[in-house]
């Protein structure tokens, strides 16, 4: 895996991963009493985390993105 996610970009989803995370048990919006949006809030959170701890996006290496500088 080569690196494809910049500082800014991991910045950036590391953030919203968190937010996401945290959301459904906090926020007390009408949109999180679906059990369906607290798993998919759940699970893009962890994704987003899991990209920017892993500094590689699959999605980025399928359309030749790459926010890094190499």
């Amino acid at each position: 895996m080569t690196t494809n996610i910049g500082t800014i970009d991991r910045v950036f989803r590391f953030v919203l991963g968190i937010i996401l995370l945290a959301a459904p048990f906090v926020s007390g919006l009408d949109l999180f009493n679906s059990s369906t949006t607290t798993i998919i809030s759940v699970i893009v959170g962890l994704v987003m985390v899991g990209t920017s701890a892993l500094k590689f996006c699959p999605l980025y290496r399928i359309f030749g993105i790459k926010t890094c500088k190499l």
